[in-house]
């Protein structure tokens, strides 16, 4: 009697542990396959170059836009999408090959007709896409547009005529000596994009990827091996089922080797300068994160997206005086801040923190890592010193351009002698 009650006792238990065991299984299945599904519909969503594609081979078959990428993207079909990079769905973003050259690819879809600090800072689209310049338009009057608009971005510099005829060399995709009217309308549509303006602005500057061409407001950019200051790129199906944490260790363990990594550094710091007060102003790095930037086989930075580096005087003149209740309501991007007057409930137009305080805040953990003994505390102690710079501090400018050299003095010394430099 007792081993008939030890063998059915033993059935029932082993029953309600494969039963326990297929309920979990087929849980885990199903959570799993319910990430997934939703990560999938977000991909389709983000990654719509097919629509994109559609969209601006549609005008430039009818007529209505040109430029030297044009045919090999709607007709010869020699300009191809591969890899999806976008995070927004309005910001296309792919790796691509253009006659067997690799390049990225962006091209911007359905817009925003208003500014959101929360999103873009860029002029939007109009509804009917590239409508300007229209048919009559001359080459004075098309000139006139563009400075009026570089007066409205950059501020009243002195040689921004000089900028209008660099802009027109550029939009001029078939070298004819002359802009059509489809050339033109492609440059003005570019020309609304900061990345875009910023290409043609420090175009013979290392760290700034070079312009391939064009296409409407689709624009094909010099491709970069590495697309992350972090050596690892992981499919996106992975990347769910890994805490944020062990990402960032996983980060830190892959990258390259520490002179490399100074060398890389240094690239950051010389497109800091590069950007600090050029020949048309002052541009702000408003999204300062490791994604954003990349680097050749040569390890020398390359900036993979500058879509939130924007003029100081178009940001400041469109954050002053919106309301705010704290200084959280004064952000763009993720990087540019400006503080709320409480007395009036406005946004300042100051931005607080520099650019190279910005990147001295990415390069710390990243160089400190690994470091050499002989420098670390020298190094930690410069870092330290550029993340408290203050745009309001008096001397600033000063103390800028002491903390920058320093910090690449320092660096140059310790590499320049090293096969890995």
């Amino acid at each position: 009697m007792n081993d008939c009650y030890v063998l059915f006792y033993s059935q029932a238990r082993f029953s309600y542990v494969r039963m326990k065991y297929l309920f979990f299984s087929w849980l885990a299945v199903f959570v799993g396959s319910w990430i997934i599904y939703v990560q999938y519909s977000t991909y389709t969503e983000l990654c719509r170059g097919k629509d994109c594609k559609k969209i601006i081979c549609d005008k430039y078959k009818t007529g209505v836009i040109d430029g030297p990428a044009c045919n090999s993207l709607c007709v010869t079909e020699t300009l191809y999408f591969g890899k999806c990079l976008s995070t927004k769905p309005n910001n296309q973003m792919y790796l691509g090959i253009w006659d067997n050259l690799p390049g990225v690819v962006k091209c911007q879809m359905e817009q925003a007709l208003h500014l959101d600090f929360g999103t873009e800072l860029e002029p939007r689209k109009e509804i009917v896409l590239f409508d300007k310049p229209t048919r009559g338009t001359t080459v004075q009057k098309f000139k006139e547009m563009v400075y009026s608009l570089f007066k409205a971005k950059l501020g009243d510099q002195g040689n921004l005529s000089e900028l209008v005829n660099l802009i027109l060399t550029v939009a001029d995709g078939d070298k004819d000596g002359q802009v059509s009217l489809g050339e033109a309308k492609s440059a003005w549509a570019l020309l609304q994009l900061n990345e875009f303006l910023l290409m043609v602005i420090l175009q013979d500057k290392e760290h700034t990827p070079k312009l391939m061409g064009f296409c409407g407001d689709l624009y094909v950019m010099e491709s970069v091996e590495y697309t992350s200051l972090y050596g690892i790129s992981l499919p996106w199906v992975i990347e769910l089922f890994i805490p944020s944490g062990f990402r960032r260790s996983m980060d830190q363990l892959f990258t390259p080797s520490w002179p490399r990594k100074a060398k890389i550094a240094i690239g950051l710091l010389e497109f800091v300068e590069d950007v600090f007060h050029g020949p048309y102003g002052n541009f702000l790095m408003c999204d300062t994160s490791a994604k954003n930037l990349g680097y050749n086989d040569k390890y020398d930075l390359k900036m993979v997206d500058m879509r939130k580096i924007v003029p100081e005087t178009n940001l400041k003149e469109l954050i002053k005086d919106r309301h705010c209740e704290s200084d959280l309501d004064c952000v763009y991007g993720t990087d540019c801040r400006t503080s709320c007057d409480q007395s009036t409930m406005k946004c300042t137009s100051e931005v607080i923190q520099p650019n190279l305080a910005k990147a001295c805040q990415l390069l710390k953990d990243y160089l400190l890592r690994g470091a050499p003994s002989e420098i670390r505390e020298e190094l930690e102690k410069q870092l330290y010193s550029c993340i408290a710079l203050k745009v309001t501090a008096n001397q600033m400018e000063m103390e800028h351009s002491l903390i920058l050299n320093n910090l690449k003095t320092l660096l140059w010394k310790k590499i320049s002698y090293t096969n890995d430099s």
